[in-house]
């Protein structure tokens, strides 16, 4: 049984054993791992290793091979073909791969328990009682309003029992939008009510966005545990038209509790299918490496605005020398660790400093920001690889800053 089928059983029943989860004494299970190799002559054992430590002759030898690779660039006419059509692209890779290219993103809940509503993840801590050495730390690493989720009862009392719906986090009575008409605006402000009250989610009181959905690798791991919780909905989009068709034809989708939808993060001109500041979590993994790096800093200042004073958004994403950037052969560098895959989308590989950077001037605050470096082995092959991703969690502040991020982060954040 994994991990997202025990969290789904102890939505619906409270009562839970959770699989104990292999470690070793050395580390906590989370955050990034417990797997520590020790012996190396062991390293054939399993397929991945946790908390790899490099050596000085390592890291220069990455360095090289980066800086070999970038010596040819790809002409700057293909490089604006490849930032034009990005999207048919991607269109092709669905329409080729579906939905068997990637697996589950099944550790999700275990490095980023915030995707869970507060009273979830306190009834996990309770219910679990775990031991001195299967301990898995689901406590919050932000303080959250407790208005950010409802009971079920309550919740159901207010947004269906009488004439009121939510919006942005608030409840508002259809009876005052109808009083509304009579205003100086009339008719305009009218139509802007309604609009709040309509739009998919209206009901709910917790609200999770994922950036980038693909298949739903990680759609359906979050929907089976929050479709057994009262008041939680989930949103998730893609600028890939053939990826959130594959999701919405999934036999796990649900319009109630979840809304799909095709949407380019790069275009500020497009609307959001709901209100600014109505999220409590962002979710944004292995997406901003595809995105082109001028373009990246604009991308998380709008995203931001949709975030609750409070709110989460989780990164995760490519790390700066993994392996999969030192296999680039020449003639596929965009620009400074910016390539082109053989299919024609685009991966950028990230230090910590320049996650900081992008997420700090958009106005978040740090709450987690790793490195993650893993060995990756192909034990039929007798291959080892080096893996590396960047992991943070950054929380929009309670009081918003008196700055707006457009004003402070018009130049590139990695200049």
């Amino acid at each position: 049984m994994n991990f997202i089928t025990r969290l789904s059983a102890l939505c619906l029943s409270k009562k839970n054993n959770m699989q104990q989860r292999h470690q070793s004494s050395r580390r906590p299970a989370v955050p990034l791992g417990s797997r520590i190799l020790t012996d190396p002559s062991k390293v054939f054992e399993h397929n991945m290793w946790d908390h790899m430590q490099w050596s000085q002759e390592e890291e220069e030898r990455a360095k090289e091979k980066a800086a070999e690779n970038s010596l040819v660039k790809v002409q700057l006419e293909d490089q604006d073909k490849y930032e034009r059509e990005a999207s048919k692209y991607w269109n092709e890779f669905y329409k080729t791969h579906k939905n068997n290219f990637f697996k589950d993103r099944n550790w999700l809940f275990l490095e980023f328990p915030e995707i869970l509503p507060e009273k979830l993840r306190e009834q996990l801590k309770i219910e679990e009682r775990p031991s001195e050495h299967t301990k898995i730390n689901i406590t919050s690493s932000f303080s959250q309003k407790k208005e950010m989720f409802e009971e079920g009862e309550k919740y159901w009392k207010k947004n269906i029992g009488d004439d009121s719906t939510s919006g942005k986090g608030y409840i508002s009575n259809k009876k005052q939008s109808i009083s509304i008409a009579d205003s100086p605006r009339g008719k305009n402000n009218e139509e802007e009510v309604n609009v709040r009250e309509s739009f998919p989610g209206s009901h709910a009181t917790y609200r999770i966005l994922e950036v980038g959905c693909g298949a739903g690798n990680s759609v359906f791991p979050i929907l089976k545990v929050l479709c057994n919780t009262p008041g939680t909905f989930l949103y998730c989009c893609d600028f890939a038209s053939g990826a959130v068709e594959l999701v919405k034809s999934h036999s796990s989708y649900n319009s109630a509790w979840c809304s799909a939808f095709v949407h380019d993060v790069c275009d500020d001109a497009l609307p959001y299918p709901f209100p600014d500041e109505i999220l409590d979590v962002i979710l944004l993994v292995f997406v901003l490496s595809t995105i082109h790096p001028d373009r990246m800093q604009q991308v998380v200042n709008r995203l931001v605005k949709l975030l609750k004073p409070g709110g989460m958004l989780l990164f995760r994403d490519y790390g700066r020398y993994d392996t999969a950037q030192l296999r680039f052969k020449k003639g596929h560098c965009l620009s400074e660790n910016f390539y082109v895959r053989g299919d024609g989308t685009r991966v950028y590989f990230f230090t910590k400093e320049e996650v900081r950077n992008v997420f700090n001037l958009a106005g978040l605050t740090e709450v987690q920001n790793l490195l993650d470096r893993r060995l990756q082995v192909n034990r039929k092959k007798k291959v080892k690889m080096l893996r590396v991703w960047v992991q943070g969690k950054f929380q929009k502040p309670l009081l918003l800053s008196i700055n707006s991020p457009e004003e402070t982060t018009k130049r590139h954040p990695y200049g």
